[in-house]
C-alpha cells in the first residue's frame, strides 16, 4: 500500500488546505484497495454482495424454443401478406410438458405460454387474433376426422411472432454476471433461473465507527448543559448498513488521549476501515488529530466544499500495533487481522449534516471500490432550479433539495431551505443534494442543475 505522501505526489495540484472534492475522490481511488476473501453464500444470502468471480452459465435459458403467448403455433411460411389463413388444430401443447405429435402444412397446435415449440412450428398467433370454429367431437381439436379449426385475418402476425429463442436470455457456458456486479433483485432471480443454489461472493467490509467529544451524550443518559446527544453514530450505521458494510459500533468516546488510544487500535484490529466524527476542525481539542497522527500515516485536509470542510483521511498499520510488546497476547481474531495491511481512517466532521454529506461525496464511493464492486454510480439527475441560489466559485456546494415533477413533465428541484450544517432536519425533508460544481457561481430561476437523488444512495 502506498504512503499518503507517495498518492499525493501523483496528484497535480495537491494542497491539504484547499483540495477540491474531484481531487479528494482522486485521492481516494488510490488510497483504497478491494478485499480479497472470498465466500460461498446461498441465494437468499447473495443480496447486496459484489460477485467475486464471472458467473457462467450452466444451462441456455430459455432451454428450449418456447411460447411467449397464450395462441396457436403453426409454421410461419404459409403467412401471405394479403390474405387469411385458416388452419387445423391438431392439439394442445402445455407449459411444462412436451407434446408429442407432428404438425403439417395447412396445420397448427393450441399452445399456452411456455410450452415448448415442437419441431417446423416458429410462429405463434395470439389467441384473440383468431376466430375459432369448433368441430364435434367434443370440440377438443383433437379429432383428425372433425377438427377445430382457426382463421387469422392478414398482417397480423409475422414469421417468427412470439416466439421465445432457445438461449435467447443466456446462453451456455457464456457469462451470466461478471465480477464485480452488485447483486440486485433481478441478478438473484437471474442466478436461481441457472438453477445454482449459491454464489461466490467477496467478503463484507468491516467498517468501524465511533463518535468523539466530551460534548456528547449516549441514548439513555440525562440531558446536561452544554451537551448534545449523539445522532452521527445513527446517521453513519444507516449509511454503512444501507451499503452492504458490516458494521462494528464502538459508541461515543471521550476527548482522553487513553480512551482514544483504545478505542481506534480496537478499530484498526477489527475493521477494514475506521469512521470517525468530530475532533478534525481547527481549533478544536487536539486529542483526536494528535492520537491520528501517533496510530497512524494520516493527512488533514481542508476540502474546498460545503458543508464537510475538514476531513482526515490516513491509514493505521496493523503489523504495527501487534507488534508492540503491550500487544503480544493479542487474540487469533485480531492478530489474523494483522495480516490485511492498513485499516483506512476516514476522519469526518461533527456536525450532522456535513457527516452525511462528506460520506456521500467521498466516503461511500472509496467504500464501494473496498467491496470490489466495479458498477457505476447511480447517475446526477438533471432539474431546473425553482428559486435563485447563491454560490460562489471555488468550492462544490452540496445542498439540501426537494425534486418534484413540474407541470409540463420536467423535473424541477426546490432547497429545503435552512442550510446550516447543524440543520438534520432538512435532510429529512430533502430527497436529494443539489451539487453545484467547483466553478458554479449564482443560480437563476429555471437553470439546470444536477442532484444527486437520495433513493439508490442511502
Amino acid at each position: 500500500m502506498k504512503t499518503l505522501d507517495q498518492i499525493a505526489a501523483e496528484l497535480a495540484g495537491y494542497d491539504p488546505q484547499a483540495l477540491s472534492a474531484d481531487t479528494v475522490n482522486a485521492f481516494l481511488a488510490k488510497l483504497v484497495e478491494p478485499v480479497t476473501e472470498v465466500q460461498q453464500v446461498g441465494v437468499f444470502q447473495a443480496l447486496g454482495r459484489v460477485l467475486a468471480a464471472d458467473l457462467i452459465s450452466p444451462i441456455s435459458v430459455p432451454p428450449h424454443d418456447n411460447s411467449a403467448m397464450d395462441g396457436y403455433a403453426f409454421d410461419g411460411s404459409q403467412l401471405t401478406p394479403d390474405q387469411a389463413l385458416h388452419l387445423n388444430v391438431v392439439g394442445t401443447a402445455l407449459a411444462g410438458k412436451a407434446w408429442t405429435g407432428t404438425v403439417g402444412r395447412g396445420e397448427c397446435l393450441k399452445i399456452m405460454t411456455g410450452a415448448v415449440m415442437p419441431p417446423g412450428l416458429d410462429t405463434v398467433v395470439p389467441q384473440e387474433f383468431v376466430t375459432l370454429a369448433l368441430g364435434g367431437a367434443g370440440q377438443t381439436g383433437n379429432d383428425p376426422a372433425t377438427p377445430a379449426t382457426i382463421t387469422m385475418p392478414a398482417g397480423v402476425v409475422r414469421p417468427g411472432d412470439n416466439r421465445r429463442l432457445l438461449g435467447e436470455d443466456l446462453m451456455q457456458g457464456q457469462p451470466a454476471l461478471q465480477k464485480g456486479e452488485l447483486l440486485s433483485p433481478a441478478a438473484l432471480g437471474l442466478v436461481a433461473s441457472l438453477g445454482l443454489q449459491t454464489v461466490p461472493v467477496l467478503r463484507r467490509v468491516k467498517v468501524a465507527y465511533f463518535s468523539t467529544g466530551n460534548e456528547i451524550l449516549s441514548l439513555g443518559e440525562p440531558p446536561r448543559d452544554g451537551a448534545v446527544y449523539d445522532s452521527n453514530r445513527y446517521t453513519v450505521f444507516g449509511l454503512l448498513t444501507r451499503l452492504g458494510c458490516e458494521v462494528i459500533d464502538l459508541g461515543v468516546v471521550r476527548d482522553e488521549p487513553a480512551a482514544l488510544q483504545a478505542a481506534f487500535e480496537q478499530a484498526a484490529l477489527q475493521a477494514d476501515a475506521i469512521i470517525t466524527s468530530g475532533g478534525v476542525s481547527v481549533g478544536e481539542a487536539d486529542y483526536t488529530k494528535a492520537m491520528m497522527k501517533q496510530l497512524g500515516d494520516v493527512a488533514f485536509w481542508r476540502i474546498a466544499m460545503r458543508p464537510g470542510r475538514p476531513m482526515a483521511v490516513g491509514q493505521i498499520s496493523r503489523a504495527k500495533l501487534t507488534a508492540r510488546p503491550d500487544m503480544a497476547n493479542t487474540g487469533g481474531t485480531e492478530r489474523d487481522a494483522a495480516s490485511r495491511g492498513s485499516a483506512i481512517l476516514f476522519g469526518l466532521p461533527g456536525n450532522p449534516v456535513a457527516v452525511m454529506v462528506t460520506f456521500l461525496a467521498f466516503v461511500r464511493p472509496a467504500l464501494r471500490q473496498m467491496m470490489g464492486c466495479n458498477a457505476v454510480a447511480p447517475p446526477l439527475l438533471r432539474a431546473r432550479s425553482q428559486e435563485v441560489i447563491r454560490k460562489k466559485p471555488g468550492r462544490t456546494e452540496y445542498q439540501r433539495g426537494v425534486v418534484s415533477t413540474a407541470p409540463d413533465g420536467t423535473l424541477q428541484v426546490k432547497t429545503t431551505g435552512n442550510q446550516g450544517s447543524g440543520v438534520l432536519s432538512s435532510m429529512v425533508q430533502a430527497n436529494g443534494l443539489i451539487v453545484l460544481p467547483h466553478a458554479q457561481g449564482n443560480v437563476a430561476v429555471g437553470d439546470a442543475v444536477e442532484v444527486m437523488m437520495f433513493d439508490g444512495v442511502i
